[in-house]
């Protein structure tokens, strides 16, 4: 039972600032007020006021000589206003990135101009938003909430309003809000204000919750990106809740169930909890625990001894630059500015880290021959490609493909300035491009196509223009139990769930493509479905009422009483799972989904057929099925049955039927009335004797007349 660990688990860049600045006013001697919860980690919050850190509501609530702290969610424009009346030495810990939402929306709001936010209208992140704003505020916490502000005011059509997030704002349902208002509202103005950190947290969460068969996320209950990972992780496995190894244990829960088992962690919990849970899980499962390099170490660790937490507590030298700045200000004024410049800067850097850039360039094909391609990038050295660098597809030939004069975009692999050359390649800048939309795919949600090369250990690998894609085994749509060959070197749509740029790694689902695309044909289907429209679908399932029948994205079902004219006890008389069949739209329910299908067609039906093949007076060999007092009952067509009264079985009076017929028998009849109103239809073997001594009776006659003439002579 592997146990995974998100590489993004932990504490994110805003939350580590805000405790490394408290700390370290701590360290120093500093009497500290935080304004609030410093961040929302009950932990890190009993250890602050275990080293001697008050909490205040407000400002006036603040201990006398105090320095306040500002939670790293940041506070409303009127508290700081108020720190400043008051002349209180102020730290403020605010996340650079809610500030610059503060920002945003105080240079963009005005009377008149809407502000919306999405996020928790109760959380403290969102309440110092909303001060900012000069127009009106309204909140909303998903796109259902967004779709009844927007049915409310219609005036916001052509407004020019503007929409903001919350950092910690799930990203795939801020993007499904932000394309909403952007339909809708042609004038809005749209800052996308999620925090990176926030945005890799969940794409990490969902990339490793899709390999996973459980998922464990740990932080705080009160944390909104907590709450968020936890939302983004049961939708693709089970998902649990835990604020540390001690809840952990209390679970009881028996983990053997399952096969795989990540954890993530909220933005606000400390390395020290994240590892403690680790290692309480490979208790309960005795597993080994898994490499924690990618949780960042905090500069303090949590309930550490006095003197070992003096140690810990020292600001790491890549973070001394943005703390020193708040520590010496607050000496000097009371409320400290941040640099929010150097802080996004910094921010930016640490998310571009590990992001490869080849020297690309552009060559001039000046001559081709089988072993290499010559090429003039505009420098002294020759350039060429090898044969082996030309393509990934070993079936290209560049001979055929390449002339003298085309331009290709090359990579540089190697430059010789003794020989004067340079070695380039195509194939990897095709590669690399391929990447670039790899990663593309990835933010857009596009689906690739690509082609099953390999069957490996967990899953399958999958090449798109020539990437490798990994494909988890619970992305593939295979069931549980069945091989994953039947999908070697077949071609498969995937959608790309996460891409780790540094490795050049990408994880794909063709489950979540599928997924997708039926959402896609399914509203298609609806758009322009309509009863009367016929279809060429394919059996799904089928039970003892009825069979389902896919028409292109929509399951439908057909009745039992619609796949056969004949009395049928079962589907599967008719159809089989996988059977292509036509249907068409007999009713339609948009509200509820449902649609009923119809199979028979009208000309087959064997009424039909009677009226059309067989008219009164046709002759027919029939199947006696039945026997009554009063006549036989024989299969005209299958679903017909025609009745052989008594009086029409011989040409001479008889007790019963049993006396010439028996059930079984072939017999010819003659066809000699329907009533298709009723459904009756009469047949006589009578009519066909008659009809036989009636063919008899003219040479009877003309023998007698021959005889009559004979005799007068």
């Amino acid at each position: 039972m592997p146990l995974l660990l998100a590489p993004s688990a932990g504490f994110c860049f805003g939350v580590r600032r805000a405790v490394d600045m408290t700390y370290h006013l701590l360290k120093d001697g500093t009497s500290v007020s935080l304004l609030g919860p410093l961040i929302h980690n009950r932990q890190v919050m009993e250890d602050l006021q275990r080293r001697g850190a008050a909490t205040a509501d407000c400002p006036a609530d603040c201990r006398l000589g105090d320095t306040v702290v500002i939670r790293a969610h940041g506070v409303p424009k009127e508290t700081l206003e108020d720190i400043r009346r008051r002349g209180l030495p102020c730290c403020d810990a605010t996340c650079p990135f809610v500030r610059k939402i503060h920002r945003i929306v105080e240079d963009n709001s005005a009377p008149g101009v809407p502000t919306l936010i999405a996020g928790d209208p109760a959380h403290p992140e969102v309440e110092g938003i909303r001060s900012y704003a000069a127009g009106d505020v309204f909140v909303f916490r998903s796109e259902a909430e967004l779709n009844e502000l927007l049915r409310n005011d219609p005036n916001w059509k052509n407004a020019a309003l503007i929409a903001v997030a919350q950092t910690t704002f799930r990203v795939k349902e801020w993007k499904n809000c932000s394309e909403k208002i952007k339909t809708l509202c042609t004038n809005a103005k749209i800052f996308d204000t999620i925090c990176n950190a926030t945005q890799t947290r969940q794409n990490d969460a969902r990339a490793l919750a899709a390999r996973c068969d459980a998922m464990v996320i740990i932080g705080d209950r009160s944390s909104s990106n907590t709450a968020k990972l936890k939302s983004v992780c049961e939708e693709l496995c089970p998902s649990f809740l835990v604020e540390g190894c001690g809840e952990l244990r209390q679970m009881a829960r028996d983990w053997s169930s399952f096969r795989t088992i990540g954890f993530t962690a909220g933005a606000s919990t400390p390395a020290r909890i994240i590892k403690e849970v680790l290692q309480t899980m490979s208790e309960l499962t005795n597993e080994i625990v898994p490499t924690v390099q990618a949780i960042p170490e905090e500069a303090v660790e949590l309930a550490a001894p006095a003197a070992e937490a003096t140690a810990q507590a020292e600001v790491q030298p890549e973070e001394t630059e943005a703390a020193a700045p708040a520590d010496a200000a607050a000496e000097a004024a009371p409320v400290i500015p941040v640099s929010e410049d150097q802080e996004f800067t910094a921010a930016l850097e640490a998310s571009l880290k590990g992001m490869n850039s080849d020297q690309k360039v552009k060559g001039c094909v000046t001559a081709i021959n089988p072993s290499e391609i010559q090429v003039d990038i505009g420098r002294k050295q020759t350039g060429y490609v090898s044969v082996d660098e030309y393509s990934n597809d070993p079936t290209a030939d560049h001979m055929k493909e390449v002339k003298v004069g085309d331009e290709l975009d090359l990579i540089i692999l190697k430059t010789n300035d003794a020989e004067g050359t340079i070695q380039l390649s195509k194939k990897r800048f095709d590669a690399s491009k391929a990447w670039t939309g790899v990663i593309a795919a990835e933010e857009d949600g596009t689906v690739l196509e690509g082609k099953v090369v390999e069957v490996i250990k967990g899953g399958v690998l999958a090449v798109a223009s020539g990437v490798r894609v990994f494909i988890p085994a619970s992305q593939t749509a295979v069931p549980r139990n069945e091989p994953l060959e039947d999908l070697l070197h077949t071609t498969v749509r995937f959608k790309i769930i996460e891409v780790n740029r540094q490795r050049r790694r990408a994880v794909g689902s063709i489950r979540q493509a599928l997924k997708l695309e039926r959402q896609g044909a399914e509203e298609a289907f609806w758009n322009q479905a309509a009863v009367g429209q016929t279809y060429h679908g394919k059996v799904k399932s089928l039970t003892s009422y009825g069979a389902f029948v896919d028409v292109g994205g929509v399951d439908g079902m057909v009745h039992i009483s619609e796949l056969s004219w004949n009395r049928i006890k079962h589907p599967s008389e008719v159809v089989s799972v996988g059977d292509e069949i036509d249907v068409y739209i007999k009713s339609l329910d948009p509200e509820k989904k449902k649609i009923s299908l119809g199979y028979k067609r009208t000309e087959d039906n064997p009424w039909e057929v009677l009226r059309r093949e067989y008219p009164v007076g046709s002759v027919l060999t029939v199947d006696v099925v039945s026997l009554t007092s009063f006549g036989a009952f024989a299969r005209v067509l299958p679903g017909i049955e025609g009745l052989i009264h008594i009086s029409q079985i011989a040409d001479r009076r008889i007790e019963k039927p049993q006396d010439e017929l028996s059930v079984g028998q072939s017999v010819q009849v003659k066809l000699i009335g329907v009533d298709f109103d009723k459904k009756r239809v009469s047949l006589s073997i009578r009519a066909l004797l008659e009809d036989g001594e009636a063919a008899e009776a003219p040479t009877t006659e003309e023998d007698e007349i021959v005889a009559s003439s004979s005799s007068e002579e």
